[in-house]
């Protein structure tokens, strides 16, 4: 360099040239991210679709765009790595500022497709602009991004996997729930437990999940339709902890369980005051991202004790007047099973001095059953590892048995040795979890949700051996974990969010219907009537007949998002979900007197 000359050195201010910044590739990523997004909007909704285009489909366009970032961009190096080293440390520490509020698999779900989609269209949109404001920027969308989830708490998701989100400071419905009985007024207001009380089984009762005979099918009570005069009246309602169990009733007393902070609830209710009877706790608490806390299963009467078990797999049994364990189980620990991924879901149930729920465990011990006197183990049997549906009884072929649907079908148990007397294996990736449905004494009914759909099958013995025949197969109907009924020829079901009619003889379509969101159906067999609980928290009457769809009467029950199975005991409508319960009177048909629930319980 001669005297006087000035060095000069590269503007590196400047915006990179078209030939350096390579963006083509980002845009190509993107694009195949948005296609699989597409996908997700076109037809129902399934466990692989979801997992698909709403995990692995934004996991892979980040790695992709991570990869053409260091090695596809052309950026200077040194601002590769920056980039790059932003986004990963802003990512990490969202991750653990965000904790449990905001899981890992949430960010993954929305925050991941809100970073790539600004980034990539910062980029583009900015090519005006000097690369130090262009770099600038995109440090400030990764820790804004990143600021604004963590302040973020994600309450679960619906049916058709849409998110609610909250402020973090917001306080949960349970939250306020623990807030207010806190600050309750400690003399006792709730009436007390009759320790000399002898609650048994009476006409009008609600014993066990889905009634008497697990069926969800309501018989003897007249419900007058004109709800616009005559509507149902609100007897009482408060606050719950979340859960999605649903009733037992016996009498006066009505039986659910729920989640308090760190302890499971199995609660007794006052079914004409909704106070408390009394609770039995257990120092535990289940949890995932799309239905969030608590218990999924429903208590089950019998003699006079209540079992129920939890969600992370405690079967307690329980005087059901008092609340008093008797005794109780670890599910985990007798089957070798690991607690599933929605959480244990069984609902017990009772037969031959045994009681059994569906566990999961490999080697034969899908179902465990014990004796209801002491909880001694009685019994494994049964294949599948998963499944979040209950055993039931069934009389198929004069033989009685123990059904089971599970992820490998359906099987039938010896309810005494749980020796397995049939099997029809019709293997899905997925849980199933609607309960079968006998039609007769040698056919019944088995949904799977979201792919396979609904297959009748025969059952018959012959000598020793059992013959298993597929009459149908209907893929337009496809329960999930919403159970159906049956009236007459027909079912009456949820295939998604969409509710419908099928015929019993050929599985064909006959009619369809929107507006219930993914709900939970009971049959009124007296009046031929279903009654609806919407996902919206709506109770509504339809006409069950299968020449068309009528809805006759709607009214709003409860707020918040409804899984729950609604239950119909003494003329009372008993509804829930995760934040309140309800309790209403059914304007009746004066042609139909209601036994007393009080006098019942005596």
């Amino acid at each position: 360099m001669s005297d006087g000359q000035l060095q000069t050195f590269p503007d590196t201010t400047a915006s990179p040239a078209p030939s350096q910044l390579r963006l083509w590739p980002a845009l190509v990523i993107l694009g195949a991210w948005g296609l699989t997004q597409i996908w997700s909007l076109v037809g129902e909704p399934f466990p692989l679709k979801f997992f698909l285009t709403m995990l692995v489909s934004p996991a892979v366009a980040m790695v992709l765009l991570l990869v053409w970032w260091l090695f596809a961009s052309r950026v200077r190096w040194n601002d590769r790595l920056l980039i790059a080293g932003t986004f990963v440390l802003v990512a990490m520490i969202t991750v653990l500022v965000a904790g449990k509020n905001f899981p890992a698999l949430a960010l993954v779900l929305f925050a991941v497709p809100m970073v790539a989609v600004l980034w990539v269209g910062w980029l583009l949109l900015t090519y005006w602009l000097p690369w130090s404001v262009r770099k600038t920027g995109l440090i400030l969308i990764f820790v804004v991004t990143g600021v604004y989830f963590s302040l973020l708490r994600v309450d679960g998701m619906d049916g058709n996997f849409k998110s609610t989100f909250n402020w973090r400071w917001i306080p949960t419905q349970e939250e306020k729930l623990l807030s207010e009985l806190r600050s309750a007024d400690p003399t006792p207001q709730n009436p007390e437990p009759n320790e000399a009380m002898e609650l048994k089984v009476t006409d009008g009762d609600w014993p066990a999940f889905r009634g008497p005979h697990r069926d969800s099918r309501l018989t003897g009570t007249h419900i007058r339709t004109d709800w616009d005069t005559a509507p149902p009246k609100e007897l009482w309602r408060h606050r719950i902890g979340p859960g999605w169990s649903s009733f037992s009733v016996i009498g006066s007393h009505l039986f659910t369980q729920e989640q308090r902070g760190g302890d499971e609830l199995v609660m007794c209710y006052d079914t004409n005051t909704g106070k408390a009877i009394w609770e039995h706790r257990d120092a535990t608490r289940f949890e995932e991202i799309v239905a969030g806390p608590g218990p999924r299963g429903t208590p089950t009467f019998h003699e006079g004790r209540l079992y129920a078990q939890g969600a992370n797999g405690v079967l307690n049994c329980l005087d059901a007047a008092t609340g008093k364990l008797f005794w109780s189980a670890d599910i985990v620990k007798d089957s070798g099973a690991t607690v599933p991924q929605w959480g244990f879901s069984s609902s017990p149930f009772i037969c031959h001095g045994l009681v059994s729920v569906f566990a999961g465990g490999p080697d034969g011990k899908s179902v465990v059953a014990y004796h209801i006197e002491n909880g001694d183990l009685a019994w494994t049997g049964g294949e599948g590892l998963q499944s979040y549906s209950s055993t039931q009884s069934a009389i198929m072929d004069e033989v009685e048995q123990l059904l089971i649907s599970t992820n490998a079908g359906i099987c039938a148990l010896d309810p005494d040795t749980g020796k397995t007397l049939w099997a029809h294996h019709w293997p899905v990736e997925q849980a199933r979890i609607a309960q079968p449905a006998i039609l007769t004494s040698t056919d019944l009914l088995v949904g799977t949700g979201m792919s396979e759909g609904t297959r009748r099958l025969h059952v018959q013995k012959d000598g020793d051996q059992w013959k298993i025949s597929e009459l149908w197969t209907a893929r337009v109907f496809k329960p999930y974990f919403n159970d159906f009924v049956v009236a007459g020829d027909d079912l009456y079901g949820f295939d998604g969010n969409i509710f419908m009619c099928i015929g019993l003889s050929d599985g064909k379509l006959k009619w369809r219907a929107r507006g219930y969101g993914n709900g939970q159906v009971l049959l009124v067999a007296a009046d031929n009537l279903l009654l609806i609980l919407t996902e919206q928290g709506e109770v509504a009457l339809v006409e069950a007949k299968p020449d068309h769809h009528k809805e006759v009467s709607r009214f709003k029950a409860i707020e918040g998002k409804t899984w729950n199975h609604p239950v119909i005991a003494h003329g009372k409508l008993f509804v829930r979900n995760a934040e309140e319960i309800a309790c209403f009177e059914l304007p009746l048909q004066e042609s139909a007197p209601v036994s007393s629930p009080s006098a019942a319980s005596d």
